[in-house]
């Protein structure tokens, strides 16, 4: 049987469902765009909610078929993508990321004129490439996954070529992932010389039963793997390029770019150290907890002396991959609890940097504490809702965040780690002065600005949506752990 012939055999439409959908999307909105040039965007959001409705209904289905056990194959293209819940639950994300990032990036999608359409095109392709690297069951696939979606968002950080700001961070994030890129893809190339596969599971099937007499070559695979996908996380010393991406790049699609790029990362560190180094678990423990515990302490410091609001959301999301990385160190037995934080962080992220866009300007530069003072007043539903996610961002009770730091505290203290706990605590107690700061600059300063702001449809859905998830999740959150446990 050929290549080809064997690969025909293998393949699942089905598992690759929600890609093709989103695919089918971003070229009906660039073909419409090219043969219309339409003045107005109402089309191009009624094609993008359809795709992205399909794409939900098609990861519902996965879901439910994994949950009743009748997925089928779970691996499929040759052993190149694998159906898990991992996968489905990431993708899953993905989409409410997409979704939220679009309505909140609506203004500037109008706003660009032809541009609009090349940012929709963008975002969903880099939805696409950060599924497949989600997918993945081999370390080719991963990598690929990883540069459709990490070169989509070095195109978005440059989208609005009228400001400096925005050409210098697309060039700062377009260098640094590329540095990143090429060392994880250095990792791969080692791993295959201690393997002879670019399987994920190839180093458990070489030395299943045996053991690694030379181990050097999948240690500084495992490595040079993990580094590459810190940098996509911002997880310290490996963050170098977010305050700056995040203040220069247009706000309007900065909330996305950042909540992807997490997501896209976080999933790969799962396939590379839960599935692909999990017989080196004791190995990597130690290393990703320091790390964590770094990470957290300097993302925290850092946040606190900042008076540009997305220069804060940076560095307190150098903090926040530390505390994603606190379960990561427990391994496999974290995975819920990963998820969970993931999800619930995910979308509070896409809000904080979307009500920026809102207030700011959607293709603005920078984010200045000042222009806060008195928002409550001016717009109380912006207000209001850039509140209630400082609030769940820093963990308060009543809210999804504190139970998602709650579950991932509560495993690595069962996991023998009570000193890293220990410091997330202390760090995220330390957290409440950066995050409470903005609740207060918004609700208990004057301002002599009594401009109203006007918020189209799109956000208004955006910012209810977002808080009625924070609330639910925070009284019971409960419902999306069982959703989580069920699938895992």
């Amino acid at each position: 049987m050929s290549s080809f012939e064997q690969l025909a055999t293998t393949a699942s439409w089905f598992a690759v469902g929600p890609e093709l959908f989103l695919l089918i999307t971003a070229f009906v909105v660039l073909g419409y765009d090219m043969a219309a040039s339409p003045k107005r965007k109402d089309v191009h959001g009624f094609f993008v909610a359809l795709g992205i409705g399909l794409a939900a209904v098609t990861v519902f289905e996965q879901y439910r078929r994994a949950v009743n056990g009748v997925l089928g194959s779970v691996t499929s293209f040759s052993g190149m993508l694998r159906l898990d819940g991992t996968s489905i639950l990431t993708s899953g994300a993905l989409l409410a990321v997409l979704a939220l990032g679009i309505a909140f990036a609506w203004p500037m999608i109008t706003d660009v004129g032809t541009r609009g359409a090349e940012t929709i095109a963008l975002m969903i392709l880099s939805t696409v490439g950060f599924m497949l690297l989600a997918s993945s069951a081999n370390l080719m696939m991963l990598f690929i996954g990883l540069e459709i979606g990490s070169i989509s968002l070095y195109v978005l950080a440059g989208i609005a070529r009228e400001r400096s700001l925005a050409d210098e961070a697309s060039v700062k994030y377009f260098l640094l992932g590329s540095f990143a890129s090429a060392i994880f893809v250095y990792g791969v190339a080692l791993y295959y010389a201690a393997t002879g596969s670019v399987s994920i599971t190839g180093y458990n099937e070489s030395f299943a039963g045996a053991v690694n007499t030379k181990p050097s070559l999948a240690l500084m695979a495992l490595a040079l793997m993990v580094v590459g996908l810190l940098f996509k996380v911002t997880a310290a010393p490996f963050h170098s390029w977010a305050p700056d991406v995040y203040q220069g790049a247009p706000a309007g699609v900065t909330g996305f770019m950042s909540a992807a790029a997490k997501i896209g990362g976080f999933a790969g560190l799962i396939r590379v150290l839960f599935f692909a180094f999990g017989d080196l678990l004791a190995t990597w423990q130690p290393l990703i907890a320091a790390i964590a515990a770094f990470s957290i302490v300097f993302g925290t410091l850092l946040a606190i002396s900042q008076e540009d609001i997305r220069r804060m959301l940076a560095y307190s999301g150098v903090a926040h991959a530390g505390f994603i990385l606190v379960g990561v160190a427990t391994g496999p037995i974290g995975r819920s609890e990963i998820l969970f934080y993931i999800i619930v962080y995910s979308v509070q992220l896409v809000a904080a940097f979307g009500i920026t866009s809102l207030v700011s300007g959607s293709t603005s530069s920078g984010s200045a504490r000042a222009e806060y003072v008195g928002l409550g007043k001016r717009s109380p539903l912006l207000g209001g809702s850039l509140a209630l996610v400082m609030i769940g961002m820093s963990g308060m009770p009543i809210t999804s965040g504190f139970f998602a730091k709650f579950g991932m505290f509560r495993v690595a203290w069962a996991e023998g780690y009570e000193w890293l706990v220990l410091v997330a605590l202390v760090a995220s107690v330390a957290a409440f002065f950066f995050y409470l700061r903005v609740v207060v600059d918004m609700f208990m300063r004057d301002t002599a600005n009594e401009d109203s702001l006007v918020l189209g449809y799109p956000a208004r859905i955006a910012l209810l949506s977002v808080g009625f998830v924070t609330i639910l999740l925070g009284i019971r959150h409960g419902l999306l752990l069982d959703l989580i446990s069920k699938i895992l």
